[in-house]
């Protein structure tokens, strides 16, 4: 019986020493956030006494080093250490407690003994090294786990956490070092290191560090793909398009590829509209021979790129003709089917704004209707297309009965909108101005942010162009001209622009036709005129509709054309300042911010 109650006694004592513990762990640590670390440091050191517990020890130490009681923490640390002579903990807070008093010698004499003296036990390693990493001496955990590396005897090991340390410093050297070294063994890698070097590195200067390494690493061992990979990777990231195809197609005969490697990157060209680039690896991929499983993709490929070319600039007639030819050949060969109606659209476009052969253009696209099996987005996209040739082939109703076909059959669907839309656009050209709006109005709740705003911008040019019979007269040589640019004949759009001023010089259309103007001079690349109109805009007509689009266009013409980014990031700040609801905002702040230097991503 006394053995029971004794046993009841002490265990009621635990359980009241529990309950104590509880309140002094919650005391103290309320304490040690309000700053009383005195009141702190007296409950920390009865826990640490009690539990032993090294989270309690680290607050004791902590509150006695914010005191200023450095002797009391020394004398507290000693202590430990000769009782615990392997435990780094100690021995890195007796270092920090030098380091506190100006002992740096001491402490880092200190440090280094803890670090040489590591066992070779990963765990110890990556102990030591998370503890130095706790109070940010990260030159220290390197150091760690360098020391680690060798005496362990591997280079792969602790491959992860250094990358993690070099990328938090910013240390780009080093952080190529490691990817570069990790690689070879652990090419599952390179994602993570496109990705990581992608987001910190800043300029060409960075490119050109993992460039020196890339080489170096490429010279001695020619064989490993990874390298050249990554070389590829940076060659695009730099927009060295052509150093990258060199190496894309050493690479495809080194490895005897099918091509796979430099066909996805002929793609990644014609994204970045190295159009010329693109082309020369598709003929290299053709010229594989027709066995090759590519033939075919790169050749249409090829011919699009000529498209795409021949479509970015002020176009040659000759360069038109002799792509209209490749493309008829492709359709002679292959057959019109669903696989090849993408050539009957091009094609098409080519012959009736670029050739002038309008009577060709309408039958091409009226023959791909009749071919079987095609998507119904398809049908619908062709559809509009036709839409368009028949107003240049002066059937408006014809196009307006077209337009409203392909609105109902894709209601409420992107491609039924931009069916809409058009309608609105061909009343506009027409002069029936209280339809165009009426039609502009319905769309302004479209889901496409594009077309919205694009509705929006129709339905307040003709609401802001009607306040007088002189504005009417001018709406509708306005209409006209953008009926002559549609029409791709853009000099004549450009002089009934300039006429409109001169028939009506009180009109209210001025910040109308200096954006459309220097819509006309983009496209024919004559960026000085371009920029003359969109600063005129901006400067004279601020509350004007086209503000926002001005100033993006004239920010991107800086930045791409002109490469002023000083420019640039000051026109695409005024846009995010002036223009906070801008459908251009969100990508004008991303530019801005990788102009300026930020990190994205991270």
């Amino acid at each position: 019986m006394k053995k029971f109650v004794l046993t009841i006694l002490l265990f009621t004592v635990h359980l009241l020493c529990l309950a104590q513990d509880e309140v002094d762990d919650a005391l103290a640590f309320q304490y040690y956030q309000q700053g009383q670390y005195q009141e702190a440091s007296v409950l920390f050191e009865k826990l640490f006494s009690r539990t032993k517990s090294d989270t309690y020890f680290d607050f004791y130490y902590n509150s006695l080093v914010k005191l200023k009681k450095l002797d009391d923490a020394e004398k507290a640390v000693k202590k430990l250490i000769r009782q615990n002579p392997k435990n780094f903990h100690y021995t890195l807070a007796l270092a920090r407690v030098y380091q506190e008093k100006g002992q740096t010698e001491a402490a880092t004499k200190m440090y280094m003994e803890t670090i040489n003296n590591v066992p070779a036990d990963e765990f110890k390693v990556r102990e030591l090294a998370n503890l130095f990493y706790g109070f940010q001496a990260y030159d220290l955990a390197i150091t760690t786990f360098l020391q680690g590396r060798k005496i362990l005897n591997s280079e792969k090991i602790f491959t992860y956490e250094l990358l993690t340390i070099y990328r938090f410093k910013k240390d780009k050297n080093m952080l190529v070092q490691e990817y570069v070294s990790a690689l070879a063994a652990m090419p599952e890698l390179l994602p993570q290191a496109e990705s990581v070097l992608s987001s910190i590195f800043e300029d060409n200067t960075d490119y050109q560090i993992l460039q020196a390494a890339l080489l170096k690493k490429i010279q001695k061992d020619p064989q490993a793909e990874i390298y050249t990979r990554l070389l590829i990777w940076q060659y695009l990231q730099q927009q060295e398009y052509e150093m990258a195809l060199r190496q894309l197609i050493a690479q495809d005969k080194r490895i005897k590829d099918d091509g796979g490697i430099l066909f996805n990157a002929a793609n990644s060209f014609i994204a970045n509209k190295a159009y010329t680039t693109a082309i020369k690896a598709y003929e290299y991929l053709v010229g594989k021979g027709q066995d090759n499983v590519y033939f075919l993709p790169a050749k249409i490929e090829m011919i699009d790129a000529r498209y795409q070319l021949a479509l970015s600039g002020q176009f040659d007639k000759k360069a038109i003709a002799d792509l209209a030819a490749q493309y008829e050949s492709l359709l002679q060969e292959y057959g019109k089917t669903p696989q090849t109606v993408f050539a009957l659209k091009k094609l098409a476009n080519l012959q009736a704004y670029y050739i002038g052969d309008l009577d060709k253009a309408e039958k091409e696209l009226e023959s791909a209707l009749a071919i079987q099996g095609i998507a119904a987005a398809d049908i619908g996209q062709i559809k509009l297309d036709l839409g368009d040739i028949y107003i240049l082939t002066r059937q408006p109703w014809e196009a307006f009965l077209i337009y409203e076909q392909v609105a109902k059959q894709f209601e409420a669907q992107p491609i039924g909108n931009e069916a809409h839309y058009r309608s609105a656009k061909l009343s506009f050209y027409q002069g029936n101005f209280s339809y165009a709006k009426s039609q502009a109005d319905v769309l302004k709740a479209s889901t496409s942010q594009l077309i919205a705003n694009d509705a929006l911008n129709l339905s307040l040019l003709i609401s802001d162009n009607l306040q007088s019979a002189t504005d009417s007269s001018a709406l509708k040589m306005y209409a006209d001209a953008e009926m002559l640019e549609f029409r791709n004949l853009p000099l004549k759009a450009l002089a009934k622009l300039d006429s409109i001023s001169i028939a009506f010089p009180a009109n209210s259309l001025t910040d109308d036709v200096l954006m459309t103007k220097s819509r006309i001079y983009i496209k024919d690349k004559d960026i000085t005129n371009a920029v003359k109109a969109l600063t005129t805009l901006t400067a004279q007509e601020s509350s004007s509709i086209w503000a926002d689009d001005a100033l993006f266009a004239l920010a991107e013409l800086y930045e791409k054309n002109i490469k002023d980014t000083e420019q640039a990031k000051t026109l695409y700040q005024k846009l995010i300042n002036d223009h906070p609801g801008s459908m251009f905002t969100t990508e004008a702040r991303k530019r801005f911010r990788k102009l300026r230097g930020d990190i994205i991503g991270t």
